[in-house]
This record gives C-alpha cells, sequence and structure tokens, in this order.
C-alpha cells in the first residue's frame, strides 16, 4: 500500500513539474507543444469558416478538432490534479480560459454552431508570457505595466475631454447639416465625429455645407492629436521609469523574477528567494 502510495505522490510531483515548471526543460517543452496545438485549433476554426474548404474537408477538420479537445481536456485534468489547492486553478484566470477552451465542442452535441466559439483557445497563448519569464523580459513588463498605471490618471481626464468634445462637435454639425446630410440626430451626429476624430472615416456620412466641410477639417486634425496624446503620456511615463533606473544605484535586480526593489547589499531576492551574488559580480 506504502509503494502505491509513494507511487502517486511521485507522479504527482512530476506531472505538476511538467505542466507548472517553466523553468525545467520537460515544462517548456510541455508548452511549447501546447502553444504549437492551440496554434492548430485556431486555424482550424477560422478554416471552418471557408466554405470551400470546410466543404472538402468537413470530416477531417471535425476529427482533428476533437483529438484536440481530448487532449486539452486531459491536460485541464491534469492541471487541477497535480496542484496542492485545485480550486485556486479552476477560479483563476488562466482556469476559466483553460476551461472555455473545451466547452465549445462539448456543447455542440446540444447547441449548433457552439464550436466556432472554440476560437476562444487563443486567449491560452498568453502563456507565451510565462514561458518567457526571464529577468530582463519581466523587468520591461513590470516597467510598462508601472507607466500605463502612473498614467491612468491623465488618460481618464484626456478621454473625458475627448467625450464631452464629441458631444459638443456632435451637436454643431447637427444644428450646421441637418437631416438632409444625414445627420438624422445628435447620436448619429456624434458618432460621424468619433468616426472622424479616429481617422476611420467610413463615409456613410459627410458634411455638404462649407460651414460643416470646415468643422469637419478641424475635426479631422484634431483627430492626430487625439491618437498622439495618449501615446505621449505613457511615453512621457516609460521615459521617467528608465531615467530613474539609471540614476538609482542602491538596489539590484533579481535574475530570477526580475524584481527590481532589492538593496544593494542584500544577498537574496526579498520577492522569490533566489541569490543575488550573480547580479554583484
Amino acid at each position: 500500500m506504502s509503494n502505491i502510495k509513494m507511487n502517486y505522490i511521485n507522479f504527482r510531483r512530476k506531472t505538476h513539474i511538467i505542466i507548472y515548471g517553466t523553468n525545467t526543460k520537460a515544462g517548456r517543452l510541455f508548452d511549447l507543444i501546447l502553444l504549437g496545438l492551440i496554434l492548430i485549433s485556431v486555424l482550424l476554426v477560422m478554416m471552418e469558416t471557408v466554405k470551400g474548404f470546410d466543404s472538402k474537408y468537413h470530416e477531417s477538420l471535425v476529427l482533428i478538432e476533437w483529438i484536440i479537445t481530448a487532449l486539452f481536456t486531459i491536460e485541464y485534468l491534469l492541471r487541477i490534479f497535480s496542484i496542492q489547492k485545485p480550486w485556486s486553478y479552476i477560479f483563476s484566470f488562466y482556469g476559466v480560459i483553460d476551461l472555455l477552451a473545451i466547452l465549445p465542442m462539448y456543447l455542440s452535441f446540444f447547441f449548433i454552431g457552439t464550436s466556432i466559439f472554440s476560437v476562444v483557445r487563443a486567449l491560452r497563448l498568453l502563456r507565451l508570457f510565462k514561458i518567457l519569464n526571464n529577468p530582463q523580459f519581466t523587468s520591461q513588463s513590470l516597467q510598462l505595466r508601472k507607466a500605463i498605471k502612473a498614467s491612468q490618471g491623465k488618460i481618464v481626464v484626456f478621454i473625458y475631454f475627448v467625450l464631452i468634445s464629441t458631444i459638443i462637435i456632435g451637436s454643431i454639425m447637427y444644428l450646421v447639416e441637418g437631416e438632409q446630410s444625414g445627420f438624422t440626430s445628435i447620436p448619429a451626429s456624434i458618432y460621424w465625429t468619433i468616426v472622424t476624430l479616429t481617422t476611420v472615416g467610413y463615409g456613410d456620412i459627410s458634411p455638404i455645407t462649407p460651414l460643416g466641410q470646415f468643422i469637419a477639417s478641424f475635426v479631422m486634425i484634431l483627430g492626430y492629436g487625439i491618437i498622439a496624446v495618449p501615446t505621449g503620456i505613457v511615453t512621457a511615463e516609460i521615459a521617467k521609469s528608465v531615467h530613474h533606473n539609471d540614476k538609482s544605484t542602491d538596489t539590484l535586480i533579481c535574475k530570477g523574477c526580475g524584481a527590481t526593489t532589492n538593496p544593494e547589499k542584500a544577498n537574496f531576492c526579498s520577492n522569490c528567494g533566489a541569490s543575488l551574488k550573480m547580479n554583484k559580480n
């Protein structure tokens, strides 16, 4: 009985290392194979919407899709089996995505057309960030996240200003152009303003009066500035962060997790516990 229990524990431990261990050779290989299967699956779902291709290879596509779904189901169950706290995985972001990746094919037994939702598997490609979990990549990711967080107040104020501007411009265009030009209501005029500001320009509504065309020209020019401002805000915060890091000489970057909050005299990372001796050399 003890041998069976030991074999069970060893199998569970090895399974956990392979499935969750992105730092091991077996774990990286598993994740790369998994990403390959996800790409194939997403490609198959897309090709099913091509009528000529689907009519010719429909049965083969369905068979391959069921094989991939079965493999994903086994992987999902093994993830639950090999982790100490299964609920922490099941209700996590990746756990929900993994479940959504296998449900559509099973639901296709009861509801026609639900298999197309298998394209949600593309979200599983976010696991690539875990595979590329090296200090430089992690450090840059944290830097970008901090820059966006530091910029969010300015961006919210800017979006609020843009929202007010679209309402005002839309209302003016409704009064200037009127229903005969396609500006049938203020919401329709606001729609035109948003389309013009974002430089999309569908052309389904367009001003015909000289004053309306003048306002439209102003909105088009304003649109380029609106696109540039949020980018400039985030870029400024990134530059400020880089400048701050360059001036900071009292901290060490952990090569294990990318943490940048370790004091210069520290021997171990305060985040992951990895040795910082190599960083000092």
